[in-house]
C-alpha cells in the first residue's frame, strides 16, 4: 500500500527495484512478439453489437469472445510466434478495462478511448471530440478484474510464453477533470494514487496466477512531443518534468508489484483506425523514461519517418531489451525484407544487435474497430517479423 490516503494526496511506494537485480526475475528472450491487439473477426464484432443491443445473452457473447481467443492463439501458434496473447478480443479498447473494472466514471463512451485531432495520409484526417461528461466523479470502486480472467483463459490455450497488456497507469489521467472530478479527487495526484494501487492488485493477482510477462502500453509521455497535447496533460496539474519524474514513478510502483515477471513497456504515438495523434523522435524524452522507466523490454515505434532517427537507442540502459517496431499496422503495405534488414542494421550502430528484437509497431486493433488492414495482411506481416528475426538475429 502506499504510504498516503489517495485522499490526501501523493502516495509513495519506494524506490522500485531495477530489473536485472530483482532475485527469481523471468528472462524473456524472445526476438520477435506483436505488441497485443489482433484484428477482430467479423463474428465477434457481430456479437459485441448485438450485446450491446440486448439480443443476446452474456454466456453467448462470452462463447464468442472465447472463440476469437482460440483462433487468435492457433494464428500465434501457426505462425511460430514464441510470446502469444490473447490479442484483446475482450476488450473494447486496449484501455477500456479499468473503466470496465471499477465503478465511478461517467461519460464513459467509445469515443472516452479515441477522441483527438487523428491524421493519415491514406484514411484521411478525423476529429473524434472528447465526451463532454467524461470524468470520474465517484471513488473508485472495483467490480472485478482487469484482465486476470484473459489470462486464465489463455494460459488454457497454449503451452508458449503468454503475454498480458495493461494500460500505464499515467493513460487514465486522461479521467480526471479539474471541473468534475474534484468531489471525488481534489487533485490528479489523489485520482492516479487510486489507479496504480488498482493496478497493483492486478498485477499482483496475475503472477500469482502464473503470469510471467506484462506489458505496460502507451504511457502518454510520447504526446508531450506535441504542443497542443502537452498543454492539456499540462491542466490537469503537472508540468512535462513532473509527467516524466512522478509519472515513471507511478509506473515503476506497479512494475514492482508484479516482480518477478518480466515487464515490457510499449511507448506510441497514437493508434486508432489507421491513423496517428502525434508525431516526433523519442529524443526530447529519452534521457528520463528509457533510463528511470524499471521495465525490461521497450517496444518502440519505429515505423516511418514520424519516429524519428535510432539515435536515442544510445540512451537505453544496458540491462534492456528493445524491441523495433519496423512493420507499421496501419496499412495492407507489406514491408520489403530487406527493408527491414537495413533498418536492423542502422538500429545496431546505436545499440548492440544482441539487444535488439521486432514487432510491429503498435496493435493491429487498439480498439475493436481495428485498423483499415486485411487478416492476410496482418497474417503477412507477422510472418515476415518471424522469418527476419530467425534469419537476422538468431532465433
Amino acid at each position: 500500500m502506499p504510504n498516503q490516503s489517495a485522499r490526501s494526496g501523493r502516495a509513495t511506494w519506494g524506490a522500485a527495484a531495477r530489473p536485472g537485480w530483482h532475485a527469481g526475475l523471468v528472462a524473456i528472450t524472445a526476438r520477435v512478439e506483436h505488441v497485443g491487439s489482433l484484428l477482430r473477426p467479423p463474428f465477434l464484432r457481430d456479437a459485441r453489437a448485438a450485446y450491446a443491443r440486448g439480443e443476446i445473452a452474456p454466456a453467448e457473447f462470452k462463447a464468442a469472445e472465447d472463440r476469437a481467443v482460440r483462433e487468435a492463439v492457433a494464428l500465434q501458434d501457426e505462425l511460430d510466434l514464441p510470446v502469444v496473447g490473447d490479442g484483446e478480443m475482450r476488450r473494447e479498447s486496449f484501455q477500456a478495462e479499468l473503466a470496465a473494472a471499477c465503478d465511478g466514471f461517467g461519460g464513459v463512451s467509445l469515443d472516452a478511448w479515441l477522441w483527438g485531432t487523428w491524421h493519415s495520409a491514406e484514411v484521411g484526417d478525423a476529429t473524434i471530440e472528447r465526451p463532454p461528461d467524461l470524468a470520474v466523479t465517484a471513488p473508485l470502486h472495483k467490480r472485478r478484474n482487469l484482465a486476470a480472467e484473459e489470462f486464465a483463459f489463455l494460459r488454457g490455450c497454449t503451452s508458449r510464453q503468454a503475454k498480458v497488456t495493461l494500460p500505464s497507469p499515467t493513460l487514465f489521467a486522461n479521467l480526471w477533470s479539474p471541473e468534475k472530478s474534484a468531489g471525488a479527487y481534489p487533485s490528479l495526484d489523489a485520482f492516479m494514487t487510486d489507479v496504480v494501487e488498482v493496478m497493483r492488485e492486478e498485477v499482483r493477482e496475475l503472477v500469482r496466477l502464473g503470469c510471467t510477462y506484462i506489458q505496460l502500453d502507451a504511457p502518454h509521455y510520447p504526446l508531450l512531443i506535441d504542443p497542443a497535447w502537452r498543454a492539456f496533460y499540462e491542466a490537469r496539474g503537472w508540468p512535462m518534468q513532473r509527467w516524466l519524474t512522478y509519472g515513471i514513478d507511478l509506473d515503476n510502483a506497479v512494475i514492482d508489484a508484479g516482480r518477478p515477471a518480466t515487464f515490457g513497456f510499449h511507448l506510441c504515438r497514437g493508434n486508432q483506425l489507421s491513423r496517428w495523434l502525434v508525431a516526433g523522435g523519442y529524443d526530447p524524452i529519452a534521457g528520463p523514461v528509457f533510463g528511470r522507466v524499471d521495465a525490461d523490454r521497450l517496444l518502440l515505434e519505429y515505423d516511418d519517418e514520424r519516429s524519428g532517427t535510432f539515435d536515442a537507442l544510445r540512451l537505453v540502459p544496458d540491462d534492456k531489451i528493445v524491441v523495433l517496431g519496423l512493420v507499421t499496422t496501419k496499412t495492407s503495405r507489406l514491408e520489403p525484407a530487406q527493408e527491414l534488414a537495413s533498418r536492423l542494421r542502422q538500429a545496431s550502430t546505436r545499440i548492440g544487435s544482441e539487444r535488439l528484437a521486432i514487432s510491429p509497431q503498435c496493435g493491429f486493433a487498439t480498439s475493436a474497430a481495428g485498423n483499415a488492414i486485411t487478416p492476410e495482411a496482418q497474417r503477412a506481416k507477422l510472418a515476415l517479423l518471424v522469418r527476419t528475426a530467425r534469419d537476422l538475429l538468431g532465433t
